[in-house]
């Protein structure tokens, strides 16, 4: 229905759309038209049986099956450390402080080879967009060139990123990997200047303060300023375990408390994602919510390193934003699906813990993976959903995909879109097409 990775040259799809608005968890459009123009945006949603007045004369045209079908919305990724792909599924056997110390430090430090940062960095692009997550909030490290190699990868591949390159000059057990606040802001300067001058469509530089344990004070005033005077997104982890969260008060005894650590140097912005935020006070989400800042739920991470289980209940009912991320490789899975599923475990295991506690729906958690990570991610006029003006960002999923794990069973009424849509959350075998700004990128065309 369309050339091999090219845009949807004036498309327009026939067919069952799901996503989330900002009102309504899940939204579900039966026997719809959705054309795409040939800037890859949505420009028009109408009825199945307006296609004489609606549909493009030269346009491609594409019916999908309403029994097995739906289109819905590319997933949000909002934590995820590229660098660390490589040792996903391993080394999950301590308490994140010595985790990092022990595995990740050595591990980045590799990437100074730019070949080695290529064959990794190529590796999770590739499958993070193939399990459906068509925008990425990606760390590197610290090496510039390496970074700005990520960013190059990501627009070949066709998905929708923001990309940084990791600040820190703080690291007692790894010497050699670390900056002088020096040069991380030359570095940084560097890095953004670089990226912004290749002029990707998809791929925006983020700064990126690994975490304040890592970062001198004078670092992250360097980074606020460089994120202020350029107006660019910020990303970094807060309150992720308790033990760090002593550290923090030990380092910045000054501070009323880690989130006032971020604020105080400019670090905390309406274009700012945190990572965790397992154990902020009341007093840290009202600042969250008073600058716009957002947090990154990362559950399969926070219980994979015993780390902690954040109420996303209590976070949504402050009205701080809040999307998903994988977080590999403390994370295992770089399926956005698994944080969906572990989403929902970790809400039910509060339930557990309190019976009046007020656990998530499948469809909260399905808005957090789409169009609460773009909120998340001050992305959302481009991308998140499907209203006209947005970007089709999108993934074509078949329950009965041949060789997936589920198994229609027709009960003489046909399957609903509803028990589809759960059903699909189980395995990345569904989504057999995933498009970014209108351009089919999975499945993938090899390039000589």
């Amino acid at each position: 229905w369309c050339a091999e990775n090219c845009p949807l040259s004036s498309a327009t799809i026939k067919g069952t759309f799901v996503h989330a608005t900002y009102h309504t968890a899940v939204e579900i459009l039966e026997d719809r038209l959705l054309g795409v123009d040939t800037e890859g945006k949505i420009a028009f949603i109408g009825s199945g049986k307006e296609v004489d007045r609606l549909y493009y004369p030269k346009a491609h045209f594409v019916v999908i099956d309403v029994c097995s079908e739906f289109f819905m919305p590319g997933m949000v990724d909002t934590h995820i450390h590229a660098s660390q792909y490589s040792y996903a599924g391993t080394a999950l056997d301590m308490p994140l402080l010595q985790w990092l110390n022990m595995y990740t430090f050595p591990v980045e430090a590799c990437y100074k080879d730019l070949e080695f940062a290529r064959n990794v960095y190529t590796h999770v692009v590739k499958r993070t967009l193939r399990n459906g997550t068509t925008t990425a909030c990606y760390f590197a490290t610290i090496h510039t060139d390496a970074s700005l190699l990520l960013g190059q990868i990501a627009n070949d591949l066709g998905q929708r990123a923001l990309v940084g390159k990791v600040c820190m000059d703080t690291n007692n057990f790894i010497p050699h990997y670390k900056e002088t606040p020096d040069e991380s802001e030359l570095e940084t300067n560097r890095f953004i200047g670089e990226l912004l001058k290749k002029k990707y469509p998809l791929v925006r530089p983020v700064v990126t303060p690994r975490f304040a344990p890592s970062c001198s004070a004078t670092l992250l005033g360097h980074l606020g300023e460089i994120a202020q005077n350029n107006d660019l997104h910020i990303q970094s982890h807060i309150s992720e375990t308790k033990e760090e969260v002593s550290l923090v008060k030990e380092l910045f005894p000054d501070y009323d408390s880690y989130t006032d650590v971020y604020h105080r140097h400019n670090l905390l912005t309406d274009k700012t994602v945190m990572a965790h935020g397992c154990h902020l006070t009341d007093g840290e989400l009202k600042l969250f919510r008073e600058t716009g800042a957002s947090i990154a739920h990362c559950p399969n991470s926070n219980i994979s390193l015993c780390s902690g289980m954040l109420d996303v209940r209590r976070v949504l009912n402050h009205k701080v934003k809040l999307g998903l991320g994988t977080d590999v490789a403390g994370g295992y899975s770089p399926s956005m699906l698994d944080a969906v599923r572990r989403t929902l475990d970790t809400s039910k295991a509060l339930t557990i813990q309190d019976t009046q506690y007020h656990t998530l729906t499948f469809e909260e958690v399905f808005r957090l993976a789409t169009l609460g990570g773009s909120q998340a991610l001050s992305l959302d006029e481009n991308t998140g959903n499907f209203e006209v003006g947005k970007d089709f960002d999108a993934l074509r999923v078949n329950t009965d995909a041949a060789g997936g794990p589920i198994d229609l069973i027709n009960h003489g009424e046909g399957p609903k879109v509803e028990s589809n849509l759960l059903a699909s959350s189980g395995d990345d075998r569904n989504i057999v097409e995933v498009y970014v700004a209108g351009k089919r990128v999975v499945p993938f065309v090899e390039r000589p």
